[in-house]
């Protein structure tokens, strides 16, 4: 007698479910079962018919949906979460319903109108590792689609999931990626495509191997596939004055580098921490979970340049590519690109002509007005002060009366004015804004896919107090060009809390620290961890996280979320002394200032505030 076979077939799977669905069913079950009950009538009923799946289960708070191609399934998937989004708008945060989506291609057994199966587990736990109003997929889903589709996929290392042998490899998708609304998707340049495909083929063969950090802690993963930190060039010369032009390719080379699809690539900024640290490359790459370390030399005499690069195995310590490279202080610029091209070529990675070239038409060979916007942007690197700010905007407009149309010094300068608003140090912010808008839109309408310029449009947007969806999008666009910018993520944060979102926050501000832990701004992005808790009346959280702010270094606005927090706790003689701390730093600051300061003007981030505002009071600001 023969055993009947089951029937099987590979179909893409779709795993919906609502967070907290038993808290909203506690709070009100009847008008929670009939929102539920008109979304899936009106939205994903429909939305899946039209992307040609089937929904072969439905549970109270979830459903499962196959579909015949994986395509179809995550353009539903977006669509989805992009009119849930929609939906969500202006309710409050008790109110919003907010799904979670896992998408899996795989092999499932056929039972009738029912499916069942590994494929069909891996895409409910898949649902279980998504954000709240995101999408986890599974790296097979990204191996079919990354050349058919452009949505920002980022990786999130391989994961071990319940009653699945293997672990898998999880990706989510960018939320913020700028994608038409149409089908909120974008066809993949088949040019690009091809290079990127010989790229990841070309890494598996070096055998790059696969990971990530944890959020706030030393546990080690096992290394991402394409892991690096670009060290602080060291300038062996004479004038100290050159040290921005090594810290300019340290941030170039890191910018080139994130865009080679799947990299995790260590923020500038924390690399300049090993500057001048005799450390073995072993224990470098223990201490930031990388594969591969570049570092190198650069040497100027007269208007010649000399520049060495090699590229370590952080395991062996072993050099496996080394380089020379000489040329002309007018050339520097394609001195930079030089680096890039090469390095490309000996780690088999085809960078896209635009990418590699972009670089010619953004810096034309002007060294006085390069160097100028260089210095400018070396400023920024470090910890913001009002003297900082006026230093570096200086030399930004000094290399605009040069070079009018450098886009280095027209965002330098559009930063410098946004930071001085977004910070409350400007005197006319409406005034600084507008011209910082101007300059950052220069540079977007000559080139729409700069990273950095999307993130200075989200922080002219934000230091508006207005348009925060806005910022976000901008923030998104950022992010979707370069995963690796870790002051974008950190930014969002600080957007979804002004829109009033707080609940949000944590997620991209967490990404921030994960990729540049030891950024010169950490105690900011630690503030802006507080004060998302501040906002949800998590007083003691926020309590732990200001303090780590303050720890790192003084920051105003810490004191302020520190004496509220403990004057709600009952901490009296704790929030008095933060008080005191805040006096120090913004002489005669009153309640007054704190209410007019003009953050956002969001009503639910308006109502938390309020809050904060009563908590100074507690704790004996004076009122005016």
């Amino acid at each position: 007698m023969v055993e009947e076979r089951a029937e099987r077939h590979l179909a893409a799977i779709l795993a919906a479910d609502v967070v907290g669905y038993s808290r909203l069913m506690e709070q009100n079950e009847a008008e929670t079962f009939e929102r539920l009950r008109v979304h899936r009538k009106e939205l994903f009923e429909p939305e899946i018919t039209k992307h040609r799946g089937r929904i072969f289960k439905l549970m109270g708070d979830g459903l499962l949906a196959e579909f015949s191609s994986v395509v179809d399934a995550v353009e539903c998937a977006v669509a989805l979460q992009r009119a849930m989004a929609e939906r969500n708008t202006g309710l409050a945060e008790d109110q919003r319903i907010d799904v979670r989506i896992g998408i899996n291609l795989g092999d499932v057994i056929v039972e009738g109108d029912d499916r069942h199966g590994d494929g069909v587990n891996i895409a409910a736990r898949l649902q279980q590792l998504a954000e709240p109003g995101g999408i986890a997929v599974s790296r097979t889903v990204v191996d079919h689609v990354k050349h058919k589709l452009v949505l920002g996929f980022q990786s999130l290392g391989e994961q071990r999931v319940k009653n699945i042998t293997d672990p898998i490899g999880v990706y989510r998708l960018a939320p913020h990626a700028r994608i038409p609304k149409r089908d909120f998707s974008v066809r993949w340049n088949r040019q690009r495509g091809r290079r990127l495909v010989a790229a990841l083929v070309l890494l598996l063969l070096i055998g790059v191997g696969a990971a990530s950090w944890y959020f706030n802690g030393p546990h080690q993963q096992p290394i991402h596939r394409l892991s690096i930190v670009v060290l602080p060039f060291t300038n062996l010369g004479n004038d100290p004055e050159q040290e921005y032009f090594a810290d300019a390719i340290t941030n170039d080379l890191t910018t080139d580098l994130s865009r080679i699809e799947d990299s995790f690539v260590i923020a500038p900024s924390t690399a300049r921490t090993y500057k001048g640290r005799n450390l073995d490359a072993r224990q470098i790459g223990r201490e930031l979970n990388v594969r591969y370390i570049l570092d190198g030399s650069l040497r100027r005499t007269e208007n010649q340049v000399r520049i060495n690069a090699q590229l370590i195995d952080a395991e062996t310590n072993l050099a496996i590519w080394s380089d020379r490279f000489d040329g002309y202080w007018t050339k520097s610029m394609q001195l930079q690109d030089q680096i890039t091209g090469r390095l490309a070529r000996r780690l088999d990675l085809e960078l896209t002509e635009a990418e590699s070239r972009r670089a010619q038409t953004e810096r034309p060979n002007n060294p006085n007005a390069v160097d100028l916007a260089m210095r400018g942007w070396s400023l920024l690197n470090q910890p913001y002060s009002r003297a900082l700010l006026s230093q570096s905007r200086d030399l930004f407009e000094q290399a605009l009366r040069i070079e009018p149309d450098l886009p280095k010094a027209l965002l330098g300068l559009a930063q410098t004015l946004a930071i001085g608003v977004n910070y409350r140090w400007s005197s006319g912010p409406d005034e600084e804004l507008a011209r910082a808008t101007a300059a950052v839109n220069r540079v977007l309408s000559a080139f729409p896919n700069d990273a950095m310029a999307h993130f200075v449009k989200g922080e002219i947007l934000r230091g508006g107090g207005k348009d925060f969806e806005s910022a976000i999008d901008e923030y998104g666009a950022a992010i979707s060009i370069n995963p690796s910018l870790a002051p974008a993520y950190a930014s969002l944060g600080n957007a979804k809390i002004r829109a009033g979102r707080a609940e949000e926050a944590f997620a991209p501000l967490q990404t921030a620290i994960r990729l540049s832990p030891r950024d010169p701004l950490l105690n900011i992005w630690y503030f802006n961890i507080c004060h998302a808790h501040t906002h949800l009346a998590r007083d003691a959280d926020a309590i732990e996280w200001c303090r780590r702010s303050v720890a790192l270094s003084p920051f105003w606005i810490s004191y302020v979320d520190l004496a509220s927090a403990y004057a709600w706790t009952g901490q009296s003689a704790e929030a008095h002394a933060a008080v005191a701390e805040l006096l120090k730093l913004m002489p005669n600051y009153t309640i007054d200032r704190w209410v007019h300061a003009g953050f956002s003007d969001n009503p639910i981030f308006l109502a938390q505030y309020q809050r904060i505002i009563e908590g100074l009071r507690k704790a004996g600001l004076p009122e005016k």
